[in-house]
């Protein structure tokens, strides 16, 4: 086991670095000069010369990405071109949100998904499976963004039930804070909830076909014994490896999500930079989600062994 973490954690070097470089080199790839962007159009030629000398943009991009690459490795992620701001203090106020409404999602997600796929599952070819099956590719089809533009038509214009956009934090005041998080955290749940399902009803159609669980219909095992503790128990993993992909892609790829509910996490910073030009937000947003994903895949492999100890890491 401790073999196995410490040879994923150095794998982690050239993936981060690879990262590093697509990061840095891409976000250049967008039209535009930060120095305009800061001063305007109308700025002196001069102010825009000393402002690019000023933020080392008149180097040369490779003498850049070193200088960068070497600040990141001392733990400095850099200032925002924008507002001056040191930016992994940036990113790690606008990680909470994100990890807030990510959770919220995940929770959703498997509340609908997990009963869900087991109903489709038990009761194959039945109305309740052909139901569960249709709404989960209702969900994987609906855009989030046109998902999340009626949820505010109608929780917050015809029925005034939830704000349509903001963000409480929980300590200021929690029921504030969950009325806010209600429609971002279903737009994000239905597809998460969609995709669950249909891996849960996948993974328990073939588990319910072992011998074992034949096995223990036949001493006479009670069909929720045999569900949640025979069949279920054996299906997690696959599961658990999805949940795993979700929770990573979540962190990193809430930028529509947080755009339309203007909810002020890392997806919408990163926006924000972008159309700002400021690289060095999105350079560190783009490193740091990047990093969670990995982590995130670590600890999913891990967790295989608790839930089965079968599964050995080497």
């Amino acid at each position: 086991m401790a073999r196995y973490f410490a040879t994923r954690l150095i794998s982690l070097v050239p993936i981060l670095f690879g990262t590093s470089i697509v990061a840095f080199f891409l976000v250049r790839l967008v039209p535009g000069d930060p120095a305009i962007a800061l001063l305007g159009m109308e700025a002196d030629a001069r102010a825009l010369a000393a402002l690019r000398q000023q933020l080392a943009l008149d180097q040369p991009i490779v003498v850049q990405y070193v200088t960068w690459l070497g600040h990141i490795l001392t733990g400095d992620f850099g200032r925002s071109i924008q507002g001056g701001r040191a930016v992994f203090p940036l990113l790690i106020g606008a990680l909470a949100p994100t990890a807030l409404l990510s959770a919220a999602a995940l929770v959703i997600s498997l509340v609908i998904a997990i009963p869900a796929g087991i109903v489709a599952a038990t009761s194959r070819n039945s109305a309740a499976d052909y139901v569960a099956s249709f709404l989960a590719l209702c969900g994987l089809s609906l855009p989030s963004f046109w998902l999340g533009i009626l949820l505010i038509l109608m929780f917050s214009i015809y029925l005034p039930l939830f704000p349509a956009s903001g963000y409480v934090s929980p300590l200021a005041d929690p029921i504030a804070h969950l009325r806010h998080l209600v429609l971002p955290a279903v737009t994000l749940g239905a597809a998460l909830a969609a995709a669950t399902m249909r891996m849960t009803r996948a993974t328990m159609l073939e588990v319910l076909r072992a011998d074992y669980v034949r096995t223990a219909r036949a001493k006479g095992l009670s069909r929720r014994s045999v569900i949640w503790g025979h069949a279920l128990r054996n299906a997690r993993i696959p599961i658990v490896t999805l949940l795993g992909i979700q929770l990573g892609q979540l962190l990193g790829g809430v930028v529509i999500t947080e755009t339309v509910f203007s909810w002020p996490g890392i997806g919408k910073l990163t926006v924000d930079a972008i159309f700002a030009r400021d690289y060095p937000v999105v350079q560190g947003a783009v490193l740091l989600t990047a990093t969670l994903f990995v982590l995130i895949n670590l600890v999913t492999d891990l967790i295989y062994t608790v839930l089965d100890p079968r599964v050995r890491l080497s």
